[in-house]
């Protein structure tokens, strides 16, 4: 089984690529079908059970861009927010700024997010890089974190069953605005496929074996979905 450090160091390598992140602002609302929208949900989905001034954990939090969408939409909410590349967390920085006294970046993976507990908790475009080993160590680690009855709300590439890669080229083609080549879109596919992408079955099996129930489906776009999940209440 990996280990934490062993997130980090694929995790960070992976965006650690100057392009990718000088990039990455622009490239993520194009390759993501409706991730402002995503993130206006995310928020909704979590204020069912955090109204007040909530504490929320935002694992993979590089970029900054669902925290800023977070800040932005509740005033009274604080963040901690953890992502385990160094150059991401300061895209964050920038992106957050006007919110900066109410959220902490630390460098590193869920493991090094304080104990909590938080009112609720966002892993959005992170677990398709990590392998179901990887990914059931992540997710309990949020489980403890969080309070009773709190809400996790998760969203990445995910495959229906069969025919992985087919949605994987509609999402690489949608991401292509400039023209419609399916060849490229293919390519891009297969290069996408290298993920350990896992079926929706079993991505809703390892939340529950995390800990979390009332798992239910909130998003599907192309080889996108996204899961809101709670915690036993006490």
């Amino acid at each position: 089984m990996s280990t934490p450090s062993d997130f980090k160091t694929k995790s960070s390598g992976f965006f650690s690529k100057t392009a990718m992140v000088a990039t990455y602002a622009d490239d993520t609302p194009r390759r993501v079908p409706g991730l402002a929208d995503l993130h206006r949900m995310a928020m909704l989905l979590l204020s069912e059970r955090a109204q007040e001034a909530a504490h929320i954990l935002v694992v993979g939090a590089g970029g900054g861009m669902e925290l800023k969408a977070l800040a932005e939409s509740r005033r009274e909410w604080v963040f901690i927010g953890v992502d385990p590349s160094a150059a991401m967390l300061e895209l964050a920085l920038r992106s957050i700024k006007p919110f900066s006294d109410r959220i902490e970046l630390i460098e590193g993976t869920v493991s090094a997010a304080p104990s909590g507990p938080f009112d609720g908790a966002t892993c959005l475009l992170t677990l398709h890089f990590l392998d179901k080993a990887e990914r059931l160590m992540t997710l309990k680690e949020i489980h403890r974190r969080l309070k009773p009855g709190a809400r996790l709300i998760v969203a990445h590439h995910s495959v229906p069953g069969g025919g992985g890669e087919r949605w994987l080229a509609r999402s690489a083609a949608f991401a292509d605005r400039a023209s419609v080549d399916w060849e490229k879109a293919i390519a891009s596919a297969e290069m996408a496929g290298r993920l350990p992408l896992l079926s929706v079955a079993d991505e809703e099996a390892l939340l529950c074996e995390a800990g979390f129930s009332d798992v239910e489906l909130f998003y599907a776009a192309f080889s996108f979905r996204g899961w809101v999940a709670t915690t036993s209440s006490a």
